[in-house]
């Protein structure tokens, strides 16, 4: 069921990976660099919820982390990531997808700032003191501008291939409760089978007239149940006169 899920994640997050170093990180642009990792991640933790978004942003920071230019302490990024993962996966919907995109956009801009403002921390922890000299300021305005002119064309691409595999476990969660349902239907047959009763069924129905008519297999049924009823208080009824016979007879 979730095989779907973790083949797309690795395609998207490795591809990502792959055309953020060798493509994005290549164009010189002033500032950040476009992260066309963290776009894929907030595009799968939005469908996917927080457990699969904080999974797969750990997993993907590793990689980046392992990266052949990458410069940093291994784990700095993927600590990012699962957070960024994680928090963006809580504004899943319960049950429908995102109405709109003011949501989406507004999660990319707190990601995109968000991450930022940690992968500086966790450098100035670590002694890594590069992010204070390239300037704090000019690096959440070009990160958080690159992610937002990016995310239309990523997001939602991201976001409707996620949905295919939800789809997937929708279906067989519902062809399931489907044979569950032929299954009690079998169980339960024997009780409108015999005793007049039925299932979900209805006993009486409307005829032409608007007068109520009965089905034929619960009439019939019914009428063998009060005959048998009769039978039984007849036999009950002769029982008790002739035992008041008898008394008055003594």
């Amino acid at each position: 069921m979730y095989i779907n899920r973790i083949l797309l994640s690795a395609v998207l997050v490795v591809g990502a990976l792959i055309a953020q170093v060798s493509v994005l990180a290549r164009l010189q642009l002033p500032g950040a660099v476009p992260d066309l990792l963290l776009l894929v991640l907030l595009g799968l933790a939005m469908v996917y919820g927080h457990t699969a978004g904080a999974v797969t942003g750990f997993l993907a920071g590793l990689l980046a982390d392992l990266a052949p230019p990458a410069e940093h302490a291994v784990g700095r990024y993927a600590l990012v990531l699962c957070i960024i993962g994680y928090v963006a996966g809580l504004t899943k919907p319960e049950s429908t997808q995102h109405r709109s995109a003011t949501v989406p956009m507004l999660v990319v801009a707190s990601a995109a700032v968000g991450s930022t403002l940690l992968y500086a921390g966790v450098g100035t922890l670590v002694g890594d003191t590069a992010a204070g000299q390239v300037g704090l300021l000019p690096l959440l305005f070009t990160a958080t501008l690159y992610d937002l002119l990016l995310a239309p064309f990523v997001v939602p691409l991201i976001m409707w291939a996620a949905r295919r595999t939800e789809r997937g476990v929708i279906t067989s969660d519902a062809s399931g409760v489907g044979s569950m349902g032929r299954s009690d239907k079998g169980a339960y047959g024997w009780l409108s089978s015999g005793t007049g009763l039925q299932v979900g069924g209805s006993l009486f129905g409307k005829g032409r007239n608007g007068s109520t008519v009965r089905n034929a297999r619960n009439g019939k049924a019914i009428r063998m149940g009060i005959q048998r009823g009769s039978l039984l208080d007849r036999s009950s009824r002769k029982g008790r006169t002739g035992k008041i016979k008898g008394v008055k007879r003594l």
